[in-house]
């Protein structure tokens, strides 16, 4: 994967930036804040907001959009104007940012064997009830090598189609 000199990487929830922001604050990614349109990451999910918003300020250089996001019909259409000046790369936590738990508690093969969603089994049997929450995903992925480990093996038994990047594609 090769970035440009300017990085707005947008989160789709708030799980998503907190995992973001833990790597970044350990420099663990491929790009720093430095690097980044705003220095953090960003929640706008439309292109027209985000166009909006970020582009008219009349960038010399290229920028690549990094999406976080879980779904992979999500679209992310530029004006034509900005379709061939800006990168959009895709990374994708589907089926959901609760897997990174699941790993993390080495419940993998019970949750195949649960035919629940990762949401539910995260509430149901690991009995944490608000893992999309900014505050928990800080505070239980508070160590990033446990993260890493678990971005990792997610990328490891994941399904990822051609063309379609990983949290684990973002680590140094």
């Amino acid at each position: 994967m090769e970035l440009t000199k300017y990085i707005a990487c947008i989160c789709e929830g708030a799980a998503e930036q907190a995992i973001i922001e833990l790597l970044l604050d350990d420099d663990k990614l491929i790009f720093t804040r430095d690097d980044m349109l705003e220095g953090e990451p960003i929640r706008c999910r439309s292109a027209k907001g985000f166009e909006a918003q970020y582009l008219r300020k009349g960038f010399t250089e290229g920028i690549t959009v990094l999406r976080i996001l879980d779904s992979r019909r999500e679209q992310f259409r530029l004006s034509k104007a900005y379709v061939d000046k800006i990168e959009v790369i895709n990374v994708i936590t589907a089926p959901e940012i609760e897997m990174l738990i699941i790993f993390r508690e080495g419940k993998y093969e019970e949750y195949k064997r649960s035919g629940m969603k990762p949401s539910e089994f995260s509430k149901i049997e690991l009995r944490y009830s608000n893992v999309k929450n900014a505050e928990f995903v800080k505070s239980y992925f508070a160590d990033t090598a446990i993260l890493i480990s678990a971005l990792k093996e997610y990328k490891r038994v994941s399904h990822i189609q051609r063309g379609e990047y990983t949290l684990a594609d973002l680590l140094k």
